[in-house]
């Protein structure tokens, strides 16, 4: 099991920017593909961004696509998500997850999750 801790959530006005952390723990990093995933009030948790285990290849929701950027740091044991330009639709939980599949992106080990708000 690999222990994940997400941090950087926070409050913001819309069109404005966050960056959020996931550091993990526990187990052999490097060798897990990673994902971002959300949740709002409301609504069922669904895919954000993934990056596979090298950091080669990412995939993002077609909502947040052209905002957000996935990146990793196998070095530090940490992923990360940039959001810019963001919308009051983005509020939610974010949660960071290995994966146990990348097509369709499927979390196995998930974060405790990081508040995120945008306000209008």
């Amino acid at each position: 099991q690999v222990q994940l801790v997400e941090s950087g959530g926070g409050l913001v006005q819309a069109g404005g920017s966050l960056s959020l952390s996931c550091a993990a723990s526990g187990r052999t990093f490097n060798s897990y593909d990673m994902g971002w995933f959300r949740q709002a009030p409301g609504k069922g948790r669904e895919f954000v961004a993934v990056i596979s285990w090298s950091g080669g290849s990412t995939r993002y929701a077609d909502s947040v696509k052209g905002r957000f950027t996935i990146s990793r740091d196998n070095a530090k044991n940490t992923v990360y998500l940039r959001m810019n330009s963001l919308k009051p639709e983005d509020t939610a939980v974010y949660y960071c997850a290995t994966l146990e599949s990348y097509r369709p992106p499927r979390g196995r080990d998930w974060g405790q999750g990081t508040q995120v708000t945008v306000s209008s």
